[in-house]
Parts: C-alpha cells; sequence; structure tokens
C-alpha cells in the first residue's frame, strides 16, 4: 500500500458501493485511434464536399487549428463538440468555402468518432458489474452511449457539454450521484485519469478506482490523501467486487 493507495490486492475502507460511475475514454476505449481515424474520414469528405479546405489543411492541419480554437475560447474547454465545430468553420472560411458546410462536416467526424473499439476486457466486465450495480457514465468527451452501444448498460450518461462544467468538478460527480439515487461516500468512480477522476471524484466525496491500463505510467499522486484503488483491468475490478 502506497501513500493514500489502496491497490487491488486490498479492499477498500469506504462501505461498499451502491453503485458506479464510469468515464468513457481510455477507460472503456482507446481514444486517439479513434479520434484519428475520425479526422481521416472527416478530411476524405472534405475533399470530396470542400476540395479547397482539404487541399490547404491535411488531418494534422485541422487538428492543429481546432486546438488553436481551444486556446482562444478557455470558456469552451468544457464543450469539445463547439471548439471542433467552429475549427472547421474557420478552415473552410480560410480556404474559401462555403463556411455552411461546417454543420455536416462535423456530423462527419461526430459519427465516425462513435465508431470506437473496445477494450477486450469491457464488455464483459461491464455486463457483469451492470447486473448488480446500476451504472451511470460522466465524460468530458463527446461520446454518446446509444451510439457507442452501451446504452443498455447505462442507466444514464453526464456529459460535460450538456451539464455545463466536466470533472474533475465536484458537481458533474454530485449530479452523478443523485441521478443514481446514492450518496457519494456509496457511489465508486472508476476512470483512467488519475486527476480528473480520481482526485475529482475523491473531491467530491465518492470513492474512487484508478484504472491504470499501462503499467509504469508516471503521474502525480492526488491532492488529497483519501484511499483509492488501482486495477489494470476491468475483469479484475469485476472480480473484485464479487461481481
Amino acid at each position: 500500500m502506497t501513500s493514500g493507495n489502496l491497490t487491488e490486492s486490498g479492499l477498500p475502507t469506504n462501505p461498499p458501493p451502491l453503485a458506479l460511475s464510469f468515464d468513457l475514454d481510455d477507460t472503456l476505449w482507446p481514444i486517439w485511434p479513434t479520434i484519428e481515424r475520425a479526422e481521416q474520414v472527416l478530411h476524405g469528405w472534405l475533399g470530396e464536399h470542400a476540395p479547397a479546405t482539404a487541399g490547404r489543411f491535411d488531418a494534422a492541419g485541422l487538428r492543429a487549428l481546432r486546438n488553436a480554437v481551444g486556446e482562444r475560447h478557455p470558456e469552451w474547454g468544457h464543450d469539445l463538440s463547439r471548439m471542433r465545430l467552429e475549427s472547421l468553420r474557420e478552415a473552410l472560411v480560410l480556404a474559401g468555402d462555403d463556411p455552411s458546410l461546417a454543420e455536416a462536416a462535423f456530423e462527419v467526424f461526430f459519427e465516425a468518432r462513435q465508431q470506437v473499439t473496445l477494450y477486450a476486457d469491457a464488455r464483459d466486465a461491464l455486463g457483469r458489474l451492470a447486473a448488480r450495480f446500476p451504472l451511470i457514465a460522466v465524460t468530458n468527451g463527446n461520446s454518446e452511449l446509444a451510439r457507442v452501444g452501451l446504452d443498455t448498460l447505462f442507466q444514464g450518461s453526464l456529459s460535460a457539454i450538456r451539464f455545463g462544467v466536466g470533472k474533475p468538478d465536484p458537481r458533474i460527480f454530485l449530479a452523478a450521484c443523485e441521478r443514481l439515487g446514492a450518496a457519494p461516500g456509496r457511489v465508486l468512480h472508476i476512470g483512467d485519469d488519475l486527476m480528473l477522476d480520481v482526485n475529482g471524484a475523491l473531491e467530491a466525496g465518492l470513492q474512487a478506482v484508478w484504472l491504470r491500463r499501462e503499467v509504469g505510467v508516471d503521474e502525480p499522486a492526488p491532492a488529497l490523501n483519501a484511499p483509492y484503488r488501482v486495477f489494470d483491468n476491468l475483469t479484475r475490478l469485476a472480480d473484485a467486487l464479487g461481481c
């Protein structure tokens, strides 16, 4: 046991959880292969419908423009869709194409962004967990459970885009607990990001699991000296919770 941390060989000191909340990107599926594939699909669509834009910006250039929009508008930090849409509008204008194509271009990207490849352990473990616990998704991203094909396993989803703030803000975690009908101390949040997921959940009074799929990742310890557990896959988490 390390500082403030209960590994997968330990048991939580908190009461047993009554419900679970889950991060999505990089917890249930790897996100960057998905984004890169969606950006290529988008660029192909632009090549057909806005060739000047496709000629001026390759996929990397479109991503750089999207990042620039995010830097200019930090107030949009919780809304990845808005940043992507605005960057597409700007790209079309800069290239001399019709900016009204931005919405259609974004939808092409967005649909491809939902075509995720789950980690090998995810679907079976989620099924086991959902049979025992109510599940809710809490995400800063813009994936949609119905489009991904996991909506039947979850009671709902809270996204930063719709809620207005994202993790690690305690409000989004507390809203998830309210929807689950469980006190924060009886909800276990599972996520890959030590600061956004683990520290954010602990700050809000939830229990937390760091899903550390990449062993050896060097990340800072959470600011709070509170117990959390570490697992490298969801199968072992389901086993530990008796599912």
